[in-house]
């Protein structure tokens, strides 16, 4: 038997954020918190956005990899000021604070409870506040996701599972995206082609989401290079929100071991790296890894690519100017000991291919650094 469900209510288009306020008078939200982070309020978007609002309360604490602190802190903010909806902002990391802090509307804390890796998701229900996601980045597709990734209190970066993560109106505007810098275009860019692999190539029964990775992955593939080079390529910045939106809606398939593996790397708080760029970095050497396992698959990415797709992933990372390997990010061989064993606990690790072990993912490790 397979369970195959599309999702929630998404607003796409060019100036769709202009209709916020109609949206959230639907949602009967008066006063929203919005959840968004420092550098997006340096840049004079968050009081763009906000000015179109008569009561709006702007947490921008969240970090680059959102912890359970930063959860409470928005949550208390809420509370304070008597909010009744939420508006995440930004990019994958607001998005995700903005869906924990929803969760905590309804549920008691501590986060780590719902947890997948922990029995969580039967713990979540759906008497929660309503939730619009607005992306600012094109890589996550944190806005049509079930997941929210935390760094908890105990240090893991987990995630938390449920359909009811599901926001009730995804916001997608590619204008947000326009003159996004050439080195968080790549990042996040990477971040949503390695969704669309990695969910292609999970083994889970979803025709329509291996459909709709494919394509996200078609937009991927033209476009990542060309919204690099140019920040005002519109087109091309329409394919990559297509390709970060369509990368998660295929979520529903399992990620696999790259996320396995950068979820722990990315709650190394002395490093605090980006989640997209270790994607980026990962990719090859997971594609090398499932090759025996996924049969034919591999021929329809090769015909795509027009080459070999981890020599075809490895390349275009060149192009774009992401990090050579692990090392050169500050990654050390004491890291990645315990990253390998972390891997193993993380809720990705089973929907991989191929089962790997930790000498398994010690050796991706070594060959990516």
């Amino acid at each position: 038997m397979a369970l195959i469900s599309y999702l929630t209510r998404i607003e796409f288009g060019e100036g769709e954020v202009a209709r916020l306020p109609e949206h959230l008078a639907a949602l009967n939200v008066s006063r929203p918190l919005v959840c968004t982070d420092t550098g997006l309020v340096a840049t004079g978007l968050v009081d763009t956005v906000t000015a179109t609002l008569t009561d709006a309360v702007v947490f921008d604490g969240t970090p680059a990899n959102p912890t359970e602190e930063a959860v409470m802190a928005a949550l208390a903010l809420y509370r304070e000021k008597g909010c009744d909806g939420i508006v995440g902002l930004g990019g994958g990391s607001s998005l995700d604070l903005a869906k924990a802090v929803r969760l905590l509307t309804g549920h008691e804390p501590p986060l780590a409870q719902y947890t997948a890796i922990n029995g969580g998701v039967a713990k979540i229900h759906g008497d929660i506040a309503p939730l619009i996601a607005i992306p600012t980045t094109s890589g996550t597709g944190s806005e049509v996701g079930r997941a929210s990734v935390i760094i908890t209190d105990d240090g893991r970066k987990l995630g938390i599972l449920s359909p009811h993560n599901l926001p009730s109106i995804a916001l997608c505007d590619p204008e947000l995206t326009y003159g996004l810098p050439a080195g968080l275009t790549a990042a996040t860019g990477m971040d949503a082609i390695s969704h669309c692999l990695e969910t292609y190539m999970a083994p889970a029964f979803n025709p329509p989401a291996e459909a709709i990775a494919l394509h996200g992955l078609d937009c991927g593939l033209r476009s990542i290079e060309r919204a690099v080079a140019d920040g005002s390529d519109t087109d091309a910045r329409r394919d990559m929100m297509v390709c970060a939106l369509e990368g998660a809606m295929a979520f529903q398939k399992g990620l696999g071991a790259v996320h396995a593996l950068t979820h722990p790397l990315g709650s190394i708080r002395s490093l605090n790296l980006h989640h997209g760029t270790l994607n980026a970095v990962l990719t090859p050497e997971v594609l090398r890894f499932n090759r025996d396992s996924i049969g034919a698959k591999w021929d329809v990415l090769q015909d795509r690519m027009g080459a070999a797709p981890d020599a075809y992933i490895a390349a275009l990372n060149d192009r774009i100017g992401m990090p050579s390997g692990l090392t050169a990010m500050g990654v050390t061989e004491a890291m990645m000991e315990e990253v390998a064993s972390a891997a193993l606990k993380d809720h990705c690790h089973a929907t991989n291919p191929r089962t790997a072990t930790r000498d398994d993912y010690l050796e991706i490790l070594h060959r990516s650094a």
